[in-house]
């Protein structure tokens, strides 16, 4: 056990010399002052349990002394007992207990007082020290217990935090499967659509070579469609598995830039629209993959035509920038919402895809526009000033060097059917759809069977044919881009003298809430494209008659 110091204050030595011969049996540490000077300088010094002084002495008496040992805050559990030789009054001692004494001995000393009353002031000293560890490493604990209890609180807030938005992003990511699985089913039932009309079409032993001639036409260009839209998902899979692979080799930019503007000619002049090249006379040669930029190119031009009315242009250009190429594509189309730009080069990102909108593809264009170009050591950005105000896309492409891609297999397959047979009564039809190939192939395949066919490819145009020349069935596409088939057929069923006319949508679009809308808006069926022949003349049959 650790000994306690015991200060002993007195004037006279030989007293000094009696109290240490009486408390050299408690085993403590004692030390002596001769005066209030000395004893204050010991004070400062050490760690004093007990002080045992005279009332009476020179330069201070016990009484300041006391007072003064009481202010310093190292003594604040120190016990001061008073040691006085005269009799002491009742107000003495309260002056005493003021300046801070705990008790008194009077003179003569029994020695087994002072050493029992010395003896349970450093008792109570110990228990007090004691206490105090106690209390400090209970306090220490509680701060330690405490900090731990906030770290796993916080941990368990940043795991909740971190959980919610995990589930957010599953939540994101499951809704955009879906989103992709429903848009995927439409685009692959709209390129169908034609080439089935075709198909029966080609069947009809009645069909002219002229219309032959149209059915194999239309069946090239949609399977040349659903072929790009197999390259690109197959080319998104590469994408995310980290398999697209370049083969590089030197080509001249202008090359590349000039074959992909010939391949997307036709689709602008089918659209009215203008598509001006300008790839200067320098030569751009890069060490890239011309098959790969070339992919580049038709996409963001096809972007442009997509998103671009008819009457309006898009223009490529391209130039040396230093010991970079910058290549250009802008439009003055519907234009890019700003919360829009940051991710328009996400995959599957297309906007808004509501069955109004007539804009095609699966959202992977741009994404693989960015990855090839980055594959490429490049960059590319997209601007815009808003909606309807065009957009411009920008290449940077210094050239690199990577492995060649992988290769897959394409496998195709078609379905037969037998020949429809010529119609027992010949009907009334207006045909509706701005895809134009859908729409000629259904009218021509609907005149093979012997009905009288109009064709219309807007909706505008549908309620303005209806309301003038009353068909007697009218099978119209809902996704139109002026007035879409809910709006047009609404119309229709607004003016009383078409109250009659069979309404029939024929969509790409097959959820339960489009079958609801159609129902709404005044159809009498809703089909799913693409529609066997069959199907529809089964409709038309077990439709009423006017």
């Amino acid at each position: 056990m650790e000994k306690l110091n015991v200060l002993m204050v007195d004037d006279q030595p030989a007293k000094l010399l009696t109290y240490e011969a009486i408390l050299a049996g408690l085993g403590e540490t004692l030390i002596k002052a001769g005066t209030a000077r000395e004893a204050l300088s010991v004070l400062l010094k050490e760690e004093i349990a007990v002080v045992l002084m005279d009332v009476n002495m020179p330069e201070l008496d016990g009484f300041e002394l006391a007072a003064m040992i009481r202010q310093h805050p190292r003594c604040k559990k120190t016990a001061i007992i008073f040691v006085s030789a005269v009799h002491l009054t009742d107000w003495d001692r309260l002056r005493g207990y003021e300046s801070g004494a705990v008790d008194y001995v009077s003179v003569p000393v029994v020695p087994e007082i002072l050493r029992a009353k010395i003896g349970v002031f450093l008792d109570l000293y110990r228990k007090s020290a004691e206490l105090e560890r106690l209390n400090r490493s209970l306090e220490h604990r509680v701060a330690e217990r405490t900090a731990e209890l906030e770290g796993t609180v916080r941990q368990l807030r940043d795991n909740e935090i971190r959980l919610l938005q995990q589930g957010e992003a599953l939540a994101d990511a499951d809704r955009r499967k879906n989103e992709f699985i429903a848009m995927l089913a439409h685009e692959l039932r709209n390129p169908l659509q034609p080439i089935r009309m075709a198909m029966e079409m080609a069947r009809q032993s009645q069909a002219t070579e002229e219309q032959l001639r149209l059915g194999r036409d239309i069946v090239e260009r949609q399977v040349n469609h659903l072929v790009r839209l197999i390259d690109d998902l197959m080319d998104a899979s590469r994408i995310t598995s980290g398999k697209l692979r370049l083969v590089q080799q030197r080509i001249d930019l202008r090359q590349v830039a000039d074959a992909a503007a010939d391949s997307i000619r036709e689709l602008a002049q089918r659209k009215g629209q203008r598509l001006d090249v300008d790839a200067g006379v320098e030569r751009l040669e890069i060490d890239a993959d011309a098959a790969r930029l070339t992919q580049v190119v038709v996409n963001l031009l096809s972007n442009g035509v997509k998103f671009t009315q008819p009457g309006g242009t898009i223009a490529l250009s391209m130039a040396r920038h230093g010991d970079s190429v910058i290549m250009r594509v802008r439009d003055n189309g519907v234009g890019i919402a700003a919360e829009d730009l940051d991710r328009i080069f996400e995959m599957f990102v297309q906007g808004s895809r509501n069955p109004g909108d007539t804009h095609e593809g699966l959202g992977l264009g741009l994404a693989l526009v960015r990855r090839i170009v980055e594959l490429h050591g490049g960059t590319v950005t997209a601007t815009s000033q808003g909606r309807n105000r065009g957009s411009e896309f920008l290449v940077k492409l210094p050239g690199a060097g990577a492995a060649p891609a992988d290769e897959a297999p394409l496998d195709g397959r078609a379905a037969s059917a037998a020949p429809v047979p010529p119609a027992d009564v010949a009907r009334r039809i207006l045909v509706v759809d701005d895809n134009r190939d859908a729409a000629d192939t259904l009218s021509t395949m609907l005149r093979v069977l012997g009905h009288e066919v109009e064709t219309q490819y807007s909706g505008a145009a549908a309620i303005a044919a209806t309301t003038d020349r009353r068909p007697e069935i009218v099978v119209m596409d809902i996704g139109m881009p002026d007035i879409d088939g809910y709006a047009a057929a609404r119309a229709i069923r607004g003016d009383g003298r078409c109250g009659e006319t069979l309404l029939i949508a024929v969509t790409g679009w097959s959820g339960e809430v489009e079958r609801q809308r159609s129902e709404e808006a005044g159809f009498d069926r809703h089909l799913v494209k693409p529609v066997a022949m069959t199907d529809l003349v089964a409709v038309l049959d077990s439709l009423r008659t006017p």
